[in-house]
Parts: C-alpha cells; sequence; structure tokens
C-alpha cells in the first residue's frame, strides 16, 4: 500500500492568462456571456480583471486560436457561434494544455523558432526591425537594472513571430511562448545568470536579422535555446526510461 505522502500532488499555481479564460468561460457557461456577444475593450477587461492589458490580449489571442472567439478590427471581439457545451471543452483543455507536457512544450518552442527565425530574417521590413531592438533595448535595461524582464523578454520574441508574415506561425508562438518564458524565468531552469546571458544572444539574432542572413539566424536561435532543448531532451530520456522499467 502507498504511503499517504505518495499521494499528496503538489498545488498548481495558475497563471494570469489561465485565470482570464477560466473567468471568460464561467461567463460564457453560465450564459452571462452568449454566442454573438461583442466583449468589452481590452482596457475596461484589464481593469476588471486587475491585471496589465498584455494578459488580457493573450488570453484573448489564445481563444481566437482556437476560433472560440473573432476579432473584427472595426468593432471589436465576439464570442463565437459554437454551442457552449463545446466552448467549455475546448476551454478546459487550453488551461490544460500549457501544463500536461512540459517537455512536449519546450521542444515544440525550440522547432517553431527556429522555422520563424529564418522566415523572419527573409521577410522582415524596415518596421520588424524597429520593433525588434526597441523589444531588445527595453529587455537589456531592465535586466541591467536587475528588474523582471519576463515580457520584454516575450515581447522581443514575438516581435520575430510577427516579422514572419505568417498569422498561423504567430499564433502558435502568441500560445507556447508567454507561459514557457514565465516558468522557465520563475523557476530558474536555466540558472540565475540566464538573463544576462541573453543580451549578447538577442543582439545576434537581431543582427543576423537585419542582415537577412538566414543560416546565421538559425543559428543565433539555436544558441539562444540550447539549454531549453537539452532540458527538453533529459526529460524524455529521463521519462524513456521509466516507460521501459
Amino acid at each position: 500500500m502507498k504511503s499517504f505522502i505518495e499521494t499528496i500532488r503538489s498545488i498548481e499555481v495558475e497563471s494570469p492568462v489561465d485565470k482570464i479564460i477560466g473567468q471568460l468561460k464561467q461567463l460564457i457557461t453560465s450564459g452571462q456571456l452568449q454566442p454573438g456577444d461583442r466583449l468589452p475593450a481590452e482596457r475596461i477587461l484589464a481593469e476588471k480583471f486587475g491585471v496589465g492589458r498584455s494578459y488580457v490580449r493573450e488570453a484573448i489571442l489564445k481563444l481566437e486560436f482556437y476560433g472560440l472567439l473573432r476579432t473584427n478590427p472595426q468593432s471589436g471581439t465576439y464570442v463565437s457561434g459554437l454551442s457552449i457545451k463545446v466552448l467549455d471543452n475546448i476551454i478546459t483543455d487550453i488551461i490544460k494544455f500549457n501544463k500536461e507536457d512540459f517537455n512536449a512544450l519546450l521542444e515544440a518552442r525550440y522547432y517553431l523558432e527556429l522555422d520563424a527565425v529564418k522566415l523572419a530574417a527573409e521577410r522582415r521590413t524596415a518596421q520588424d526591425l524597429v520593433n525588434l531592438k526597441e523589444a531588445m533595448i527595453d529587455y537589456e535595461n531592465k535586466i541591467n537594472s536587475n528588474q523582471d524582464a519576463i515580457e520584454e523578454d516575450m515581447l522581443f520574441h514575438i516581435a520575430i513571430a510577427r516579422a514572419t508574415k505568417n498569422s498561423v506561425i504567430e499564433s502558435m508562438i502568441l500560445i507556447l511562448i508567454p507561459d514557457l518564458i514565465k516558468n522557465i524565468v520563475e523557476s530558474k531552469i536555466c540558472g540565475d545568470n540566464r538573463g544576462k546571458l541573453a543580451i549578447a544572444e538577442h543582439r545576434n539574432i537581431l543582427t543576423a536579422i537585419e542582415n537577412q542572413d538566414i543560416d546565421a539566424a538559425e543559428n543565433a536561435v539555436a544558441a539562444h535555446l540550447n539549454d531549453m532543448f537539452q532540458i527538453s531532451k533529459a526529460g524524455f530520456s529521463a521519462q524513456n526510461i521509466i516507460n521501459d522499467n
């Protein structure tokens, strides 16, 4: 018989994005939000949820990617026409998606960003370079001031995704990156000094994109994400050993 201590499970702390998605789920399943209803503006939602607008934007983008919300630039964001039962089931799956297989998410991010940066190097515009430089400088300023730079790190990688000019790749990265970066930084998975090391790595990525050097861009991202990729590989190897025994 198992000791009771073996049955105790770690407590999972929900991210602000998951909490927003969960509250929207409750509003939908309770009938307060019906298919076709328009959501309030991001600013109003952020005030009501008591979080930054970036969290609200991320939650909306995730729900849009899965077809649960649809946005019209002229008139706003609406609940899709899916039935409440379908919406309920899919929203539950979205929340679980970020937590169930960390190694698989790390691996997916690695290969997705390798492809993304090659497209970004090929297709980037002058405005993309401006956005990348701004995000990079904001990140460096925060790190050099010993401040939390999670959001700035996200924005740099999201700027790469937007430079691909591929809306599907951008949406997939928007789903994968925020929670992963937050977990990696807060858990110090890649070490205490990872933030400072990333400064030079970000600069190498930007230089390659600016020069439209596709091979150099891929190599720069591979170097930047190598620690994370090795953790993923080790996790899969450990799981295989467990499964074989």
